[in-house]
C-alpha cells in the first residue's frame, strides 16, 4: 500500500470520528504492499547461534545475567528462549549492554511485576510481536494477572473490567506506543499514584519492550518449539 494510500484513508477515518491512536494503529500494523505485517511468515533474518558456539564473554555474562533474572523463580519446564538469546549472541557487547538494562526492569523496578507484565503484554499486542506476547504471557501469569486479564489486554483500555488503574496505565502504554507521549490526562492520574521514580520505570518499561518487540519483529527470531503454544491466535 502506497503512503498516499494510507493518508487517504487516514483523511477518511477522520472523517467518520476514528481516533487518532485508531488512525496510526492502523499505519503501524500496515505494510505499504498492503499486506498485514502479522501475516508475515519470513524466516529468521539472523540465524541463532547454538550455545556451544557462544563467545566465552557471551556465556560468562549469560550465567551471570540468568542467575540474577531467575531470582527464587523455579522455571523448569519453561520455554528456553534458545532463538532470542542465540539471536543475541551476534553481538556480545549489545547483548551485556541491553540485557543490564532489561535486568532493571525485570529485578530492579519500583513497579509491581503485575503492572510491568500489563505494559508489556499491551506492548506486545500493539506492536504485534508475537514471541515477546507468548514469552510475558508466562511471566503475567506468575505475577497475578489471570488469564481473562491477560486476554482482555488485547482489548485496551475501555474493555469492561478493568480497574480505574488498569485503564490508566493501558492507555499511557497506548499514547506513549502509538503517540510517542503519554497526554496530560493519562499522566495525571498515573502522577497521582505513583511516585517520580515509578512513573519512570513506567515510561521506561513501556520503551524498553517497544524496542525489543521491534527488534524480534525486525530480525524476525523464530519461537522455540516450547513457546509455539503460547502464540497469540490470529482471528
Amino acid at each position: 500500500m502506497r503512503r498516499a494510500e494510507i493518508r487517504r484513508r487516514e483523511f477518511a477515518c477522520t472523517l467518520i470520528g476514528f481516533s487518532q491512536i485508531t488512525l496510526e494503529y492502523f499505519v503501524a500494523t500496515t505494510d505499504y504492499d498492503g499486506l498485514s505485517r502479522r501475516e508475515s511468515t519470513t524466516m529468521a533474518r539472523l540465524s541463532p547461534i547454538s550455545r556451544q558456539d557462544w563467545s566465552p564473554d557471551m556465556v560468562a555474562f549469560m550465567s551471570e545475567y540468568g542467575a540474577i533474572v531467575k531470582g527464587e523463580r523455579n522455571n523448569e519446564g519453561r520455554p528456553s528462549a534458545a532463538n532470542l538469546l542465540g539471536t543475541f549472541a551476534h553481538h556480545p557487547d549489545l547483548t551485556r549492554a541491553f540485557l543490564t538494562f532489561n535486568g532493571h526492569i525485570l529485578n530492579g523496578a519500583t513497579i509491581t511485576e503485575r503492572i510491568r507484565e500489563l505494559l508489556i503484554l499491551r506492548v506486545a499486542h500493539l506492536r504485534q510481536s508475537d514471541y515477546e506476547w507468548a514469552q510475558h504471557t508466562l511471566l503475567a501469569g506468575d505475577a497475578g494477572l489471570s488469564a481473562e486479564e491477560v486476554a482482555r489486554v488485547t482489548e485496551g483500555p475501555n474493555a469492561l473490567g478493568w480497574s480505574a488503574l488498569d485503564r490508566s496505565l493501558l492507555r499511557a502504554a497506548d499514547e506513549l506506543v502509538l503517540d510517542g507521549v503519554i497526554g496530560e490526562v493519562a499522566w495525571g492520574e498515573l502522577a497521582a499514584e505513583f511516585d517520580d521514580r515509578q512513573l519512570l520505570d513506567i515510561v521506561f518499561t513501556v520503551c524498553a519492550y517497544e524496542l525489543l518487540a521491534k527488534v524480534l519483529r525486525s530480525v524476525d527470531v523464530e519461537p522455540e518449539a516450547d513457546l509455539v503454544q503460547y502464540l497469540p491466535v490470529r482471528r
